[in-house]
Formats: structure tokens, C-alpha cells, sequence
């Protein structure tokens, strides 16, 4: 019997919210990669995906999950920030939208679009200190004068890459990416950050594909900046608190 298939809809939905969804499920599939969830139908206001049937995780699963993720990252983007192929309407993480610059240098996109939007609605929510603010501010100067900056190309990032959106099955499926042309290591330091199963042995079969360069662990904080950037804006003071803690250990870096 065909399992049902998953309806997500809501009027309130933003501008292309549900067809952003769609573009990047569908440029994640393209590159043969990690499996995504199936776009079966998509419309203003509601999409249509293939039901998952999960099961636990397991380290098997994890390795040939890095593996593929290896691959997904390796089909690489335009520049950094491009769009999913095809796609030129707005970007969302979450419910919120992320600016659509591009840039062929990574830690000026990296701080213009994806840390830097959310940091006055953090401090407006009162999630953000001002003093915690520059702080940020100056791992932001920082990582966009390309300290951070090395010879990686533009890779094909899933964008929400947290353990929710992480789901076990057969093979891992990813659901509700923020897709764009990024830095790899992002991707993987969203998956720490928020606690993926089996991490250690995503990460060695990652590796077994595709190695790291050298000093990735000392930079996840630089890559989690996005992350906790977003969360700061809308979900509690807390991720404030951890958003300043890894702006220091930036400055610590240098």
C-alpha cells in the first residue's frame, strides 16, 4: 500500500516560500548525492512531499550519509549565495528570509547574508546584548576581510543543515533546506551545533570522500555564526548568549 503522501500548506505563507522549498530540494536530488525528499506537487502556499518512514539511526547510515553529503557539497554552485538552479525568488531559513547576494569571495557573503541580517532583529527581541553585538560585529570584520577565505569553491549546501531536518530511513533523507552556494564546512558544523546523531561517523565518511582541510575543528565556530544568528532573532536569549561565546572564539583564532 503507497503511503500517504506529506501536504504542508498555510495561507500565510510568504512569497514563494513553499516554491523556494521545492527549488532546493530538487538542486540538492540533482546532484546525485544525498537523497532529498521528493517534491511531488508545489503551489503558492502548499507543497506536496513523499512520506518517509524513519528509523533509528545507525553508524552505517551515518557514514554513507557523509558520503553522499561529500557528493551534494561537490556538485558545487555558481558563486557564493547563488540560488538553487532555476530559482530567482526569495530565500528563506526557517520562516525567515535570507538576502540573495552573491559573491565570488566567501566571508563577504558569509557576513553581508547570512550573520549580519538577523543580528539587529536579535538585539530588537532583546535576545542580543548591544555589547554581545560588537563583539559580533568584530568576527564579522573579521571573517569578511577573508581571513577566513581559502581556495574551496563555491559548494552546493543543504543550508538548514540541523538534526530535525536529518531524517533516518533506508538511507538518510534531507527535508526543508535554505539551499545556496556556500562553504562546505557549514553545512557540517550546523549538524554539530544542534546535536546530529552518529556525527563522528558522518564525519569519517565525509572525510572518506572528500578530507577536510586541515584546522576545520578550530573554525566550526566561524561556520555556526549563521546558525545562531538566526535562532538569536526568534528563538530565546539563550542563543544570544552562544552566538557572542562563538564570536570570541573567532577573535580567538587569530
Amino acid at each position: 500500500m503507497t503511503a500517504s503522501p506529506v501536504v504542508k500548506e498555510s495561507r500565510a505563507a510568504p512569497a514563494g516560500f513553499f516554491e523556494a522549498e521545492a527549488a532546493g530540494l530538487r538542486w540538492l536530488a540533482a546532484a546525485g548525492g544525498a537523497r532529498c525528499a521528493e517534491v511531488l506537487d508545489v503551489s503558492p502556499g502548499r507543497i506536496v512531499l513523499e512520506r518517509i518512514h524513519e528509523r533509528r539511526p545507525s553508524a552505517e547510515a551515518a557514514r554513507e550519509f557523509g558520503e553522499a553529503l561529500a557528493r551534494t557539497h561537490d556538485a558545487g554552485a555558481a558563486s557564493f549565495g547563488a540560488s538553487p538552479a532555476g530559482w530567482d525568488g526569495p530565500l528563506y531559513i526557517g520562516r525567515r528570509e535570507m538576502p540573495t547576494m552573491t559573491s565570488s569571495h566567501w566571508g563577504e557573503f558569509y557576513v553581508a547574508a547570512r550573520v549580519r541580517p538577523f543580528l539587529d532583529i536579535a538585539v530588537d527581541a532583546g535576545n542580543l546584548a548591544r555589547s554581545e553585538r560588537r563583539v559580533v560585529e568584530d568576527a564579522c570584520d573579521l571573517i569578511a576581510e577573508g581571513t577566513f577565505d581559502d581556495e574551496e569553491p563555491p559548494a552546493r549546501l543543504h543550508g538548514d543543515l540541523w538534526n530535525g531536518n536529518v531524517l533516518w530511513a533506508d538511507q538518510v533523507v534531507l527535508i526543508d533546506p535554505a539551499a545556496h552556494g556556500g562553504h562546505r564546512e557549514t553545512d557540517l558544523a550546523m549538524l554539530a551545533l544542534f546535536g546530529c546523531p552518529e556525527i563522528d561517523s558522518i564525519v569519517a565518511g565525509y572525510e572518506s570522500r572528500h578530507p577536510l582541510i586541515t584546522g576545520w575543528q578550530e573554525r566550526v565556530p566561524v561556520h555556526q555564526l549563521h546558525p545562531l544568528a538566526v535562532h538569536a532573532a526568534g528563538h530565546g536569549r539563550g542563543y544570544g548568549v552562544e552566538l557572542a561565546r562563538a564570536a570570541r572564539r573567532v577573535l580567538d583564532l587569530v
